[in-house]
């Protein structure tokens, strides 16, 4: 088995079997996306507890990339840092801006490195991006709702 099948099973395996689907509270931030070009659609939440991502959650309707980029989003950020969750963000995005060029380091990214192929189809791109985007927008509703220590909110 060669690289690239490697990374369509498992891509294959996020859309089949996707980790962390279903909405769940509670949380803090919300945010609902669409892809205009296909039609893919994903609410996704996050529940924040002392600067880490103690849930991510989401309901989806779309392709199989994007369905199953947020089951790799899931099981990359979940329980990681907001600070963390946020690099890989940009390390994700980044790799599918990379037009099939970029190295992905497989030590951060773990499975989203089966994506790499993905960023060569710029239609496909915005599928992959899909639940990421919405976690970037999720993330800062959740900063947005919490109040300042000691502060008013």
């Amino acid at each position: 088995m060669d690289l690239d099948e490697l990374y369509q099973e498992v891509i294959l395996d996020h859309y089949k079997n996707p980790r962390g689907a279903g909405l769940r509270e509670p949380y803090e931030g919300e945010s609902h996306q669409v892809n205009p070009t296909c039609g893919d659609e994903i609410t996704l939440r996050v529940h924040v507890e002392g600067g880490e991502v103690a849930d991510v959650s989401y309901d989806h309707t779309g392709c199989s990339i994007s369905k199953a980029s947020a089951s790799v989003l899931f099981e990359l950020v979940k329980g990681a840092s907001v600070d963390d969750a946020r690099a890989r963000f940009e390390e994700f995005s980044a790799l599918m801006s990379s037009k099939g060029l970029g190295e992905a380091d497989e030590d951060t990214l773990e499975d989203a490195v089966a994506f790499q192929g993905v960023s060569k189809y710029p239609m496909r791109v915005k599928c992959a991006l899909l639940g990421w985007m919405a976690l970037k927008d999720a993330l800062i509703r959740a900063e947005a709702s919490v109040p300042t220590p000691g502060g008013a909110e």
